[in-house]
């Protein structure tokens, strides 16, 4: 059995979609996040020492042997591994996919991120760090953009790469940015977001009950 800790942010999303996309069971473990929140609590710091989310505990790991990953990167990764799913068997795909899920590490992830939290959470308004973050989300997309115009997915086939960069695109609206501005970006999201693993995926973990 898989052991799921995350929250519903984009990198959380990536572990779970990849999950159903496997078929994999798994149990969900709510991890809030923020200050002194569950990620701090030193049951949490055992499985991540970065008390950041998502992570995740396979009892069934290489050799039958429980493994602990961290890092939604690597969770990806690892998945694909374990089922021979979502990444390209032939060399030049899976570069390719390995090169774009890093263009989101890198890249995507943490420039909307800052563009996230300058637009809606800093105390206060900080016009260069809001232009800063802004146009540098809006020169990824174009990016994005350019490469999605000759190919339907990030490694020509769909793969970890575009589960990756989905939940962060899932946000346009939280960067202020149109998908209409990048119609290859738009095409490339509307298709995914029809698949039924990703739409379950992307509801993980379920709102807390009201009341």
């Amino acid at each position: 059995m898989i052991d799921l800790y995350t929250w519903s942010t984009p990198n959380g999303r990536k572990a779970s979609i990849m999950l159903e996309e496997c078929g994999l069971p798994y149990t969900v473990h709510p991890i809030s996040i923020g200050k002194n929140a569950d990620q701090f609590t030193p049951h949490f710091v055992k499985i991540n020492p970065n008390s950041k989310i998502p992570a995740m505990v396979d009892s069934d790991g290489p050799g039958g042997k429980s493994i602990t990953i961290f890092e939604s990167g690597a969770i990806l990764i690892y998945l694909a591994e374990k089922t021979g799913r979502l990444m390209p068997r032939d060399p030049h795909a899976r570069m390719a996919a390995i090169q774009w899920l890093m263009f989101q590490m890198g890249g995507v992830g943490p420039m909307f991120g800052q563009a996230h939290h300058f637009l809606r959470a800093a105390p206060e308004k900080v016009p260069y760090a809001i232009e800063r973050y802004m146009k540098e989300t809006r020169r990824l997309y174009g990016v994005l953009d350019g490469h999605l115009k000759s190919s339907a997915y990030l490694a020509g086939e769909y793969s970890i790469a575009d589960i990756a960069t989905y939940p962060w695109v899932a946000r346009h609206e939280w960067h202020q940015v149109e998908l209409k501005d990048f119609p290859s970006v738009k095409r490339w999201y509307d298709a995914i977001g029809t698949r039924p693993p990703v739409v379950k995926g992307m509801a993980v973990p379920p709102p807390p009950p009201a009341g």
